[in-house]
């Protein structure tokens, strides 16, 4: 795909409880051009753009630099690095998003040309979710390729 959105719809969340989202050959022409994931409650008409999100994460450098950055109420969830003209690769879980008595959660990590990330979020309101949206920091272009999969949890006593 290219374009600065991309949205699932249809993500089957009353059959499976993880959702594994990976994303493959993600790139943009602008610097600070990141993809962030959004969450949708009403089958992707609209998205949760308040700071109903957290997050924290810890990131490193080739050059030998590690940090970390949180926040408790931004307008979206990390996903993949910002750097221009470098191609991308993340990948993420999604849990607890067709259970509308949990907050949905997320873990993720990502790698670009001499950095990566990696760390998790939250969706701080309870409610069933049921569509996903890939969008960038700034509205520019990208592209490459992001693919969802359910993961169904089975438990053995």
């Amino acid at each position: 795909s290219s374009g600065s959105t991309m949205a699932f719809t249809s993500i089957k969340e009353s059959v499976y409880d993880v959702h594994f989202v990976l994303a493959k050959n993600i790139e943009s022409s602008s610097a600070n051009t990141a993809v962030k994931i959004r969450l949708s409650n009403d089958g992707g008409s609209s998205y949760e753009a308040g700071t109903s999100y957290q997050l924290a994460l810890q990131y490193g450098t080739t050059g030998g630099s590690f940090g970390e950055a949180k926040s408790t109420g931004t307008s979206a969830l990390d996903f993949t690095g910002d750097t221009a003209n470098q191609n991308k690769g993340a990948y993420c879980y999604l849990y607890n998003l067709g259970n509308n008595a949990k907050y949905s959660f997320q873990t993720f990590q990502n790698m670009e040309e001499g950095a990566m990330n990696i760390g998790g979020g939250v969706y701080t309101t309870a409610e069933t979710i049921n569509a996903i949206q890939f969008l960038t920091t700034n509205s520019n272009a990208w592209t490459g390729t992001i693919e969802i999969y359910g993961v169904k949890q089975i438990w053995v006593t």
